[in-house]
């Protein structure tokens, strides 16, 4: 199944205060960045986060379940609550400064 578009560029606005936010389409799904880095995927219309150590006490409760974003993949915070803007950007910006 493929990302919706709309859904994808949603998801770049609501992370936008973080900082400089883009998605670019991989393999018929998308990476979403932040100033560069690589901070989350968006598959199936699903927003995935790395599991990062940092990242779990910030998760709303129900966006701590894991799952893998695709086949083969390590599982991944599925963020389900992203029409939270300020939610939403601050997760991201927490994975971008917390990333390499």
């Amino acid at each position: 199944m493929a990302t919706n578009a709309d859904l994808v560029q949603y998801i770049v606005e609501q992370a936008s205060p973080a900082g400089e936010v883009a998605a670019k389409k991989m393999f018929g799904d998308y990476c979403l960045y932040c100033n560069g880095k690589v901070v989350g995927l968006i598959c199936d219309d699903y927003l995935y986060l790395k599991p990062l150590k940092q990242l779990q006490p910030l998760l709303h409760e129900c966006d701590q379940q894991m799952r893998p974003p695709y086949d083969g993949a390590k599982p991944h915070y599925l963020i389900t609550d992203v029409d939270d803007r300020d939610y939403v950007s601050m997760l991201v910006k927490t994975m971008a400064e917390t990333t390499r």
